[in-house]
């Protein structure tokens, strides 16, 4: 039998989580609190959300419980090659603007809001197969704790490869069973860091990086988190770098800061 949340209680966990993490969740996904939490709340032989939302508030030592609210209520659809117009772009446009701009030397790109890690180890195959000449820094960053862990961990079931190109399956991957364990090679590439895109102290650790991926995750945050993070990520970026957003996110109503222009059927927004 479920355990009831009353809406004074989701109405205060809401905001609890909209104050750590900039997601907002609106009335009608009351449910999504609910079903995701109750396990929680079960576990911890807990009374109600009244006593969780106390644990989580006051009661949390080094917010492990609030780590572990957010890794519950944070979204982790993703697979390897998503949006594959968008690494058509960063290869066949923004990667020569970039050495044309700079000449040879280090490129930094920042997979921010990376899940479990298949956007970063995509952006690093493609520069293995297509770009080993350039030296590549390659940063990844999610507010979910488990959700790195389990990036870091590099193994993939058959849903999130499957739009992995067959040559790159056999050359980047291993076979155990039903699963793909991702090779070294890749795996080492890719630095990983819990950081919460609307956290002003963590998202200054981030700077002169030349490309941010930041897809899909905008569309969980209202117009202030939104603005907010965008504005930390336009610092974040070198003069002339770019960023990448989801296919169906705009920039439209958010700010004007970045210069925006089309190439692939890909929206390109650039710091001018």
């Amino acid at each position: 039998m479920g355990i009831p949340l009353q809406d004074s209680t989701f109405r205060e966990l809401r905001d609890f989580i909209y104050e750590k993490s900039g997601i907002f969740i609106s009335d009608s996904k009351k449910y999504f609190i609910e079903s995701r939490l109750t396990k929680k709340v079960q576990e911890r032989n807990l009374k109600g959300f009244e006593d969780y939302i106390n644990l989580v508030k006051y009661r949390s030592s080094n917010g492990d419980e609030v780590t572990k609210l957010i890794d519950a209520v944070v979204t982790k659809e993703t697979y390897f090659f998503r949006e594959p117009h968008h690494y058509d772009a960063l290869c066949d446009f923004v990667i020569p603007e970039i050495t044309k701009q700079r000449g040879s030397g280090r490129i930094r790109i920042w997979s921010a809001a990376c899940s479990t890690g298949e956007e970063p180890y995509t952006i690093s195959i493609i520069f293995m197969a297509k770009r080993p000449d350039i030296k590549l820094e390659l940063y990844a960053t999610d507010i979910s704790q488990s959700a790195l862990n389990s990036a870091e961990k590099a193994v993939y079931n058959s849903y999130s490869t499957r739009n992995v190109p067959e040559p790159y399956l056999k050359k980047y991957f291993k076979q155990e069973e039903d699963n793909y364990v991702l090779d070294q090679s890749v795996k080492k590439s890719v630095r990983f860091m819990n950081i919460n895109l609307t956290d002003e102290k963590k998202m200054k650790t981030m700077r002169e990086i030349d490309v941010i991926f930041c897809r899909n995750v905008l569309i969980y945050f209202d117009d202030n988190a939104k603005k907010k993070a965008v504005s930390l990520l336009y610092d974040s970026l070198k003069p002339g770098g770019f960023l990448i957003i989801g296919s169906s996110e705009s920039l439209h109503s958010v700010t004007r800061a970045f210069r925006p222009l089309t190439t692939k059927n890909t929206v390109l927004y650039r710091k001018g």
